[in-house]
């Protein structure tokens, strides 16, 4: 069974394994005592979820993938599914339990790959499921990969319609 669930310290290390199967794409984790010190950081003010599923043999649970959000910042940090668990919807699960803690009241963004590279075309395509639009060029990311800001519209809570989320530089 899966199970999303803040992450606790117990987690930690296989956060690390996450981001250690992704640096490609992102750019040198593991050994950057910043990035580390981020993830502990957000792991302890609970902004770091997980999606787990029970093990076979009973042995507990396996990790399968993180999110890492800013409740301040209205935003996705952090997003990463184990290679061995994709095209399962763990990463469609995990983005809907975790966007309930974020405020629809105002633009909710992420930074992901722009639609010229491959790799991030299912990334992409799940943030736009849930209606992120691509809002601003950001640049290469760590890795020298192009990346975009993509704008979930925020909800006017006075009427009930959308209106486009800005971003602020």
């Amino acid at each position: 069974m899966k199970r999303v669930r803040l992450s606790t310290l117990n987690d930690y290390s296989d956060w690390l394994k996450l981001a250690k199967e992704v640096e490609p794409l992102f750019g040198s984790m593991t050994e950057d005592p910043i990035f580390c010190n981020s993830l502990r950081q957000a792991i302890l003010k609970g902004n770091a979820f997980c999606i787990t599923e029970s093990a076979n043999d009973k042995s507990g649970e396996l990790f399968l993938g993180g999110i890492v959000i800013s409740k301040e910042a209205n935003e996705i940090v952090w997003f990463a599914v184990l290679q061995h668990s994709r095209g399962k919807k763990i990463g469609t699960t995990l983005l809907s339990e975790v966007m309930k803690q974020l405020d629809y009241t105002r633009p909710i963004t992420v930074t992901t790959f722009d639609r010229t590279i491959e790799a991030g075309t299912r990334a992409r395509r799940l943030y736009e499921s849930f209606g992120f639009r691509d809002s601003i060029g950001a640049g290469p990311n760590p890795a020298g990969i192009p990346t975009v800001t993509m704008t979930l519209e925020r909800l006017n809570a006075n009427h009930g319609i959308h209106e486009s989320g800005s971003l602020s530089c």
